[in-house]
């Protein structure tokens, strides 16, 4: 991803050109810019689960689009204490998965020291002497939230006691890990209605709020003609965003892995490519639908084909592209062909609203990864305000250099689906109405 800017007008300079008169579809919750946090003890729950190399951090876009909101407390004379999770935490708390790394890159990004909490307790007597001891505009970060197991993940089973423990640390709590908000997490949601019992008040960071304005105009109130884009493996993964998505956009174009079980529902031969026969119907289903509601739902009509999957995923590889409906028996569709990608790009064209989510093939490889980079290029020549759905979408973007050309690249891959799926976030629900 592109340089974010700090300064928070150009941060928002994009949102705010895309909100529609009449209607922000802000979903109406508190905001950093709503609440007075001089002097208070600030609990704000980031998305700071960057990918790791050696200890060394790999990427730090999620780090960078935190800093708007961090930067905008410490200015206000708050007392910020940070919080996430890092890795899904499988074998239990351990160094390889702390929050080490992002305390230092934190520091260097801000220009001030952040004291790091690294008790792996995350709550303990440690984080307690280190939040007495804050002056305003002071920053702590805690440990990873996922040491606390299942009090983080299942607060539901293990009862609510981290949540608690978190918010008797803070007296504001501002969520802006968009990346967790389809979570219902002890530091994502459940810590709310704590502060709330306290008298505290819970807000939305400029990030958060920034995912809510994009994602939320494109689906509940879009720029039409409005084109939506789905790729990704398995059909079963965006059942209800299909769904959804067919009654809101103009064009739906499906591509990736799950395209095939789409063409073997029309009666295609296929070969050995990827197909879910459980949802053949549901298919149909939905061909049937676009057609009711006068839809276009676009579907592959030639496909690149290859004798089987590679291995390693960016093994070179001998391909051919054929139609659609003439996949040989023993070959498998593992990208869209040249006749498609151009059918795709002239639909974009016309578009004033994309939202893209899923590769159109195998974009990890060189030769598999020409219809991504067919349909990246015509999102980043169009007019149109762009929103591509994090996760591998996100990853395609940046790898190929065309993020700094998209209008919002989502940080949140799971939480975009659910989000295009039309489902209430409980990181955004818990936040209080304005």
């Amino acid at each position: 991803m592109g340089p974010v800017l700090l300064d928070r007008a150009h941060f928002f300079a994009e949102a705010d050109n895309f909100l529609m008169e009449e209607k922000k579809m802000g979903l109406n919750k508190k905001t950093v810019d709503d609440i007075n946090v001089a002097g208070k003890r600030v609990l704000v729950r980031c998305d700071f689960n960057v990918p790791l190399k050696e200890g060394k951090i790999t990427d730090e876009t999620r780090i960078v689009a935190a800093l708007p909101t961090i930067q905008k407390l410490i200015k206000d004379g708050g007392k910020v204490i940070l919080c996430s999770h890092l890795g899904k935490v499988k074998n239990g708390p351990n160094e390889g998965e702390s929050l080490a790394p992002v305390a230092e890159r934190l520091s260097e990004k801000l220009g001030k020291p952040v004291n790091f909490v690294a008790d792996y307790n995350v709550t303990g007597e440690a984080a307690t002497a280190a939040v007495a001891a804050m002056k305003e505009g002071d920053v702590v970060l805690l440990q990873n939230t996922r040491f606390r197991g299942k009090e983080e993940t299942k607060p539901s089973d293990a009862g609510e006691a981290f949540a608690k423990e978190l918010a008797d640390l803070a007296d504001i709590y501002v969520c802006d890990a968009f990346g967790s908000a389809h979570r219902a997490h002890a530091s994502v949601a459940v810590v709310t209605k704590y502060i709330t019992e306290k008298g505290g008040e819970n807000a939305v960071g400029y990030l958060m709020q920034k995912e809510i304005d994009f994602l939320g105009n494109a689906v509940e109130n879009p720029v039409r003609p409005f084109v939506a884009i789905l790729g990704g493996a398995k059909v079963a993964d965006k059942l209800n965003v299909i769904n959804n998505l067919l009654e809101k956009c103009d064009t739906l174009i499906i591509g990736g892995g799950m395209a095939f079980t789409f063409l073997k529902a029309k009666g295609y031969e296929i070969g050995k490519s990827l197909v879910d026969d459980e949802k053949l119907d549901y298919c149909k289903e939905m061909m049937d639908k676009a057609e009711k509601l006068g839809k276009k739902l676009l579907l592959p009509i030639d496909t690149t084909i290859a004798a089987e999957f590679p291995n390693p995923i960016d093994a070179p590889i001998e391909v051919s592209v054929v139609d659609a409906d003439k996949i040989p028996a023993d070959m498998e569709g593992l990208d869209i062909g040249t006749k498609t990608a151009e059918l795709y790009a002239d639909a974009v064209k016309s578009a004033k609203t994309v939202v893209w989510n899923g590769p159109m093939g195998v974009f990890e490889n060189p030769t598999l990864a020409k219809g991504t980079i067919a349909v990246a290029k015509a999102l980043a020549e169009t007019d149109a305000t762009t929103i591509i759905g994090g996760g591998d979408s996100a990853a395609a973007v940046n790898q190929l250099g065309f993020a700094d050309k998209m209008s919002h690249i989502s940080t949140g891959g799971g939480a975009s689906l659910e989000f295009l799926e039309g489902k209430a976030l409980p990181g955004v629900v818990a936040a209080d109405d304005k």
